[in-house]
């Protein structure tokens, strides 16, 4: 009896103790909270919210009635959408772009951060650091404006060259190959030194007695780098990847629509485009809700697939 009296007022302390242990460590953290709570009016202002939009690609959308009295149509406009043939060679440009950038953009900056880490000389790396960053601040209209600079048939840096060494000119932005080369080059170039920050500050967290370790074996800076460095930073590298697996269906309008023209509109039309020629300044806002209520579930069953499959080899994101 003595010892059920005692055990009952132990928990009963435990509890005690658990609750004063949550709110001090609440009241600590109350400046933190604080400052979460613009982020969090972020995300629900401009990414929760703008869903509820997405009814109208079940309706007949109209300004006079607005989203919640127009008239419902079911999957009307899904039907109008994929009996377009321009539908397919859209989402097949879409998937193909994106697709390109990760297989090229992915393993980039993985290399240029094991490189920037056996560098010696800080002030190099830095230098090389700030250069490789820099283009990832520079808005796609720049961008834009850097590549008509250098590729331009009349005016182009490197027609000029080309012109004064065969004596002709080459249309690289309006013949599709070279385009699309184009196109991934300078999207690669923008955004490989932000993914390079993350990968140096993933290989600055690994155990340096690890490679002291594979050192007195006689593993070389090859074997190094495969077996513990590249080990070392696969959780980061596959976060990034399930997080770029999001973002296939969606190649992003900034960067196609100011490269765009109608000499590469077969391969350069995208979903995003689509939707803000034909909803935006066509009006027709039911059909490219649909368009972009299918963006959204593709791009889902992705993230959701590429993250069941990294969970199979214990690398989730959840």
């Amino acid at each position: 009896m003595m010892q059920s009296a005692t055990k009952g007022r132990s928990e009963i302390q435990q509890k005690q103790r658990r609750k004063v242990d949550a709110i001090r460590r609440f009241k600590n953290n109350v400046p933190l909270l604080i400052l979460f709570i613009p982020v969090l009016l972020f995300y629900l202002i401009f990414k929760y919210v703008p869903m509820f939009g997405a009814i109208m690609a079940f309706k007949d959308y109209n300004f006079t009635q607005g989203i919640l009295h127009s008239p419902w149509n079911g999957m009307q406009n899904f039907k109008i959408l994929f009996s377009n043939p321009q539908t397919l060679n859209i989402i097949r440009n879409t998937f193909m772009l994106s697709v390109l950038n990760i297989t090229v953009g992915f393993p980039l900056p993985i290399i240029l951060a094991i490189l920037l880490n056996e560098v010696r000389k800080q002030w190099f790396k830095k230098w090389v650091q700030t250069l490789v960053y820099l283009p990832h601040f520079f808005s796609w209209v720049i961008v834009g404006g850097i590549v008509i600079t250098l590729f331009a048939e009349q005016t182009g840096i490197v027609n000029a060259v080309l012109e004064r060494i065969t004596g002709n000119t080459t249309s690289f932005l309006y013949n599709e190959g070279s385009w699309i080369a184009i196109f991934v080059g300078a999207g690669v170039w923008k955004e490989a030194g932000f993914s390079t920050i993350i990968f140096l500050a993933a290989i600055t967290n690994i155990d340096p007695s690890l490679y002291e370790a594979a050192s007195l074996d006689g593993a070389n800076k090859w074997k190094q780098t495969l077996h513990v460095t590249l080990p070392g930073i696969s959780s980061t590298a596959i976060l990034i990847l399930i997080l770029q697996m999001g973002n296939v269906m969606s190649v992003g309008f900034d960067p196609v629509y100011v490269l765009q023209n109608s000499g590469v509109f077969n391969v350069s039309e995208v979903i995003s485009t689509y939707i803000y020629k034909v909803g935006i300044q066509g009006g027709q806002f039911s059909l490219t809700s649909a368009m972009g209520l299918f963006e959204s579930v593709v791009g889902f069953i992705l993230v959701f697939s590429a993250n069941m499959i990294a969970r199979k080899f214990d690398r989730g994101l959840w």
